[in-house]
């Protein structure tokens, strides 16, 4: 596997390193001395898997308080997404910044969310599924959101949102003057 740092703090690109004969390729996708060896979340107890139908889907900002804060590991396996993830961590030197990343079926790349970041993506295709490992079980009452259009992310969606949950569009704004979530 290959690790690209990102801008923000503790996140990651991994990109596998293909291995090809007449049969087609192999991969691994997580090896638990690599992520180790860095410092990355290596317990893994859930998989979700997200599938939109709609080009311009967005799914979150979502994250979980503690103490139930989760490692993702996200994998685009059919179509193509913008994938957006905030630190959310109020003593991190990326605080409140955030950054995209393209995952597709073709690229095969995974992004690794650290624990206290917000995750959303937004569908480039219709048709897409997203699969992802999570470090910790979905809490509902540990659940917590940021608006995907808060002005003060002004993160830049690819295409107009044509599909969102009633929840997702109602996280509210982030209030800088408020106690920081992490």
């Amino acid at each position: 596997m290959i690790f690209r740092e990102t801008t923000l703090k503790d996140a990651w690109v991994i990109e596998p390193e293909l291995r090809g004969d007449e049969r087609g390729s192999f991969a691994r996708t997580m090896c638990k001395a690599e992520f180790a060896a860095r410092g990355l979340a290596t317990d893994y107890v859930q998989q979700n898997m997200s599938v939109s139908a709609t080009a311009g889907t967005v799914r979150g900002m979502h994250f979980q308080r503690a103490p139930f804060t989760e490692a993702k590991l996200v994998r685009c396996v059919r179509g193509r997404i913008l994938d957006v993830i905030v630190d959310m961590r109020s003593g991190s030197p990326t605080y409140l910044k955030h950054e995209g990343f393209e995952l597709s079926a073709e690229n095969h790349r995974q992004l690794y969310v650290p624990p206290g970041f917000a995750h959303a993506f937004q569908t480039l295709v219709d048709d897409i599924e997203v699969s992802y490992l999570v470090s910790a079980p979905y809490t509902p009452d540990a659940e917590g959101g940021v608006r995907y259009s808060d002005p003060l992310l002004d993160i830049q969606w690819p295409l107009p949102v044509s599909v969102i949950s009633d929840k997702d569009a109602n996280w509210p704004l982030i209030d800088p003057d408020a106690e920081p979530v992490f």
